[in-house]
């Protein structure tokens, strides 16, 4: 078993006064002056440093009232957890990498052309135009260049979460520096940068189906493969803004977390449903069938 990572120890800045800085985090804040420090650690392959960073644009009160908003149109969410305050809003700086890649994908389709014809309707002896396709079969190659795949760095924001609040507008990339990141929680990479490419590979793979049916000629396909191979691949460190948000809708059940994309204010969110409204409705679909089966009955 890997042994675990040690605090850092590094002095204040400001006052002088030696801090333990997590391992995991790139950012602190002195207890005694409440000053913010930039750690600078040696780069390593796995812990590079950042190339490009995203500034954020969302303030901590539209964050709250997006999450508040994106709670609203939930009704089927917990009535507390609506009505449940902020116990925790805190922008991170999300270790992320950009990824980017040639792709040379192999595929087959079905197409189908759509045509119309006259047929005699046996019934009515009328003639009438009936709309019917005509499927073939279509493979070859097809090249193209990938970019501005991001991929989570972190084991705390699953990729899902992430791509849940894409797109970043990566164009607002600008160089790292230290300055930054001042007051804000930065973290390292928890993740391994294999491990990240992997997750970036399966992503642009995922997404290789829609590029080539994109451009199928046809009025419909169906059966779709493809087989992809990557090549001439890039992946850079950058730091994405993020709001993390956790939700306490009753004191017995678990923290509700949401996401907020701290440059557009996306938000996403895991948000439970609430058993007893789920029975309401149910009663009210049973109620509602009964009467009318009364209904019919007297009629």
């Amino acid at each position: 078993m890997a042994e675990p990572a040690q605090q850092l120890e590094i002095a204040c800045s400001a006052c002088g006064a030696a801090i333990l800085i997590e391992p995991l985090l790139r950012t602190a804040r002195c207890p005694y002056c409440d000053s913010p420090s930039v750690v600078n650690r040696p780069a390593t392959t796995d812990r590079p440093d950042p190339l490009f960073a995203i500034g954020f644009t969302v303030d901590r009160r539209r964050a709250t009232e997006a999450i508040r908003g994106w709670l609203r149109g939930k009704w089927l969410a917990p009535s507390g957890l609506r009505r449940a305050a902020a116990e925790r809003v805190q922008g991170i700086y999300l270790p992320a990498y950009l990824y980017s890649a040639a792709v040379d994908i192999e595929y087959s389709a079905t197409i189908g052309e759509a045509y119309e014809r006259t047929k005699v309707d046996l019934s009515s002896k009328r003639l009438r135009r009936v709309r019917e396709v005509e499927y073939r079969h279509l493979a070859g190659r097809h090249a193209s260049y990938v970019t501005d795949t991001v991929v989570t760095a972190s084991r705390g924001l699953a990729n899902a979460e992430l791509e849940a609040i894409e797109p970043f507008d990566l164009s607002a990339l600008v160089g790292y520096s230290p300055a930054l990141l001042s007051g804000w929680i930065a973290e390292e990479p928890s993740l391994t940068r294999e491990d990240c490419l992997q997750l970036a590979r399966e992503e642009v793979r995922q997404g290789a189906v829609g590029i080539i049916e994109g451009f199928l000629p046809g009025d419909t396909h169906r059966s779709t493969s493809c087989h992809t191979t990557l090549r001439d691949e890039s992946a850079d460190l950058i730091l994405l803004p993020v709001w993390v948000v956790a939700l306490r809708y009753h004191p017995r059940k678990p923290l509700v977390r949401f996401v907020v994309n701290g440059q557009t204010g996306r938000v996403w969110g895991a948000t439970p449903l609430s058993w007893p409204k789920l029975a309401l409705i149910a009663a009210a679909i049973a109620g509602l069938a009964g009467l009318l089966v009364l209904v019919g009955r007297l009629l």
